[in-house]
This record gives C-alpha cells, sequence and structure tokens, in this order.
C-alpha cells in the first residue's frame, strides 16, 4: 500500500482524479468522521445520515473523475458542501423544514472539544464558556440555523466559508446566523441561561 502520509486531501483528491484508486482510500479514511459527524448533528437519524454520507461520497466520486473539482485547499469543505446538497435535496423531497426533537439520541454532549477548531485566543475563553449552554439550546433551531451554528462554531468556518458550503450568499449565511443567535437568547432567556456570543 502507498504512504500518502506527506500528501494533503486537495493532492489525493487531484491523485484518484488521474487514476489512482488508492489515494481515495486514504481521502476516506481521513475524512469519514468529520464528515459523517456533520451529517448526524444536521439529520439526527443515524439511518438517514449513513444514507447520505454514502450519497456524499457516490457524488464525490463522480465529480472527482469527472474532473470537476479543482484544488482550492479547501477539500472538506468541498465534501461539505455535497453533503449539504444532499440533505437540502432530502429535505426538498419531504417538503418541509424538519424541527428536530430534542431527546437522549441527538443530545449535543457527544460533541467534545477535541472536536473544535483552535479559535483565536480572545474569543477561545468566551467561547467555551457557552458551548455548554448552547448544547443545550441549539438542538430545537430549524435546520438551517443549526447548520450555521455548526459551522461557526464547530468546524471554526468563516462567514464566507459557510456560504460557499451552504450554496448561499454571505448575508444569507449571516442573517441565518442572527436568527439563529435569536432564537437562541431567546431560549436562553427563558430557561435563565447567559449566552454571550463571539461571532
Amino acid at each position: 500500500m502507498k504512504n500518502f502520509a506527506n500528501r494533503t486531501d486537495e493532492e489525493l483528491a487531484l491523485l484518484y482524479a488521474g487514476g489512482d484508486d488508492s489515494a481515495f482510500d486514504e481521502l476516506l479514511a481521513r475524512n469519514e468522521q468529520k464528515l459523517f459527524g456533520y451529517i448526524m448533528f444536521v439529520v439526527h437519524d443515524e439511518h438517514v445520515a449513513n444514507d447520505i454520507f454514502q450519497d456524499t461520497f457516490v457524488k464525490a466520486i463522480v465529480k472527482l473523475r469527472d474532473g470537476k473539482y479543482t484544488d482550492s485547499g479547501k477539500f472538506l469543505f468541498w465534501l461539505t458542501r455535497i453533503a449539504h446538497n444532499v440533505i437540502m435535496d432530502l429535505y426538498r423531497r419531504e417538503k418541509s423544514e424538519r424541527i428536530v426533537d430534542v431527546n437522549e439520541q441527538n443530545d449535543l454532549s457527544q460533541l467534545h472539544g477535541a472536536s473544535l477548531s483552535a479559535l483565536s485566543r480572545e474569543n477561545e475563553v468566551v467561547n467555551s464558556q457557552v458551548l455548554a449552554d448552547v448544547h443545550q439550546i441549539m438542538n430545537a433551531l430549524p435546520v438551517a440555523q443549526r447548520e450555521v451554528v455548526y459551522m461557526r462554531f464547530y468546524q471554526n468556518m468563516s462567514f464566507k466559508e459557510i456560504a460557499e458550503s451552504t450554496g448561499v450568499s454571505i448575508n444569507t449565511s449571516l442573517g441565518r446566523m442572527r436568527y439563529a443567535v435569536i432564537n437562541m437568547r431567546r431560549m436562553a432567556k427563558q430557561n435563565r441561561i447567559s449566552l454571550n456570543l463571539e461571532l
């Protein structure tokens, strides 16, 4: 088996697009946990998440083989955008926006600090103090709002990156975050939780 340790995801994607099937195995191994975590966070149903995960990688394979991937330095964001589109297609087929019920199966306590990207020192202290409270209330948000909160706080994506990954404008991603924060603050106030988010 080839050693791809020194190759970036983007290099592996281009190798696979060029016909090196073993490069895809390495891409899958590197990204499956993060991608599945993102999908599961949004849909909260393991069977649905598995289907979406498989569909995402099938679409990624087709796009790679068709030469529709260019090295932007953000392979995981590219993959996340494909997953987002698959999820949105699912919701469109269901013809309604899904609000997830909070229960033991979708408790956000399963997300650990290790899944957070490194934040700037100033924001890290503030954000770490509110994340526990955020976990308690964000499950009740509509999917689009939950998604932008996840990308911002758990993947440390900029609003530009969020917009690119979800296929919307920066203003739309900012608007979704704004409504998410308004809703979370309302819920926090109702539950007497102090919530100060550094966006």
